[in-house]
């Protein structure tokens, strides 16, 4: 189900704003002029074989050591692009909207995020972004919470 759809169904208030095509969240954040900390991305994880989709803002990297302590798991490495692709079919590569539910994937969020107001994510394809209250959001998904980020550049 299209992430646009399943928010409509959902009952949720949602801005779509559309842009040239980017192939990143730090692209998406500076062509929408919208914070970097705003935009979310979802990184794909193999935590002892089983995907995993991290979220986390544009302007942070997942610490895979600290997620693999706090899951207390044997190995987490990123999953591979064409792994991504198979589990996102109806989606651009790079272009997975946050809602591992929507996939059979769980989610965890970022512990950085907890505090925004709301955010800004890719819908599926390069040239969409979509604006949602954080609050909706973790209504639908039910991330768990996690700390697993540092800046970029650190």
């Amino acid at each position: 189900m299209q992430v646009l759809e399943y928010l409509k169904k959902s009952g949720v208030k949602c801005e779509v704003k559309e842009h040239k095509p980017t192939f990143s969240a730090q692209q998406m954040a500076a062509v929408e002029h919208e914070p970097g900390r705003f935009v979310v991305k979802p990184v794909v994880v193999k935590v002892d074989g089983k995907y995993i989709m991290c979220v986390l803002a544009a302007c942070y990297k997942v610490d895979l050591g600290a997620l693999k302590k706090q899951l207390g798991a044997k190995s987490v490495e990123l999953a591979e692009e064409e792994e991504v692709g198979r589990l996102f079919g109806d989606c651009e590569i790079g272009a997975e909207p946050p809602f591992g539910n929507l996939y059979d994937v769980p989610t965890i969020m970022d512990k950085a995020l907890e505090a925004d107001e709301h955010i800004m994510f890719q819908a599926g394809s390069h040239d969409k972004a979509i604006v949602i209250k954080m609050a909706d959001y973790r209504k639908l998904v039910k991330p768990k919470v996690l700390e697993f980020s540092y800046p970029l550049g650190s």
